[in-house]
């Protein structure tokens, strides 16, 4: 089986700089707890399938990749390659994310390394989605 990837320069990937933007109207998630709650109708970049967003704030001991799957679910992972810690990326028409890295270790949506130098799978958080509104727990 032949591993999908990301199209990026040689700059990209050797400085680690994802493609997915950061979701840039912060009233559009807030923390709750160890929960981040995500308002779907200000958040336009998880409209379709295959998008994702990134969440990052002071207000969090961690980067969070938010994406709306291949598969037409959402998932939420630790956004942090377990090779070099780089950021993660979905992987356009596949159900994979991607290290931003050059050596492009490549996860399934359970956070399995597929492919790359990553001894360690990503980590998963759950997610719930109705109402909508996007729920990810962080515990």
């Amino acid at each position: 089986m032949t591993q999908k990837g990301i199209k990026r320069n040689i700059l990209q990937r050797v400085f680690g700089i994802p493609s997915t933007a950061i979701i840039d109207d912060s009233s559009a998630w807030s923390v709750e707890g160890n929960t981040i709650v995500v308002d779907l109708d200000r958040v336009p970049q998880l409209g379709e399938p295959g998008s994702g967003v990134r969440i990052e704030s002071r207000e969090l001991s961690e980067r969070i990749l938010v994406i709306h799957g291949n598969d037409d679910a959402f998932h939420a992972f630790r956004n942090r390659c377990g090779h070099g810690g780089r950021r993660l990326d979905p992987v356009p028409d596949d159900t994979t994310i991607q290290c931003c890295s050059i050596g492009k270790t490549t996860c399934d949506y359970t956070g399995r390394v597929l492919s790359g130098p990553a001894k360690s799978p990503v980590v998963v958080y759950r997610v719930e989605s109705g109402s909508g509104k996007l729920v990810t727990y962080l515990d």
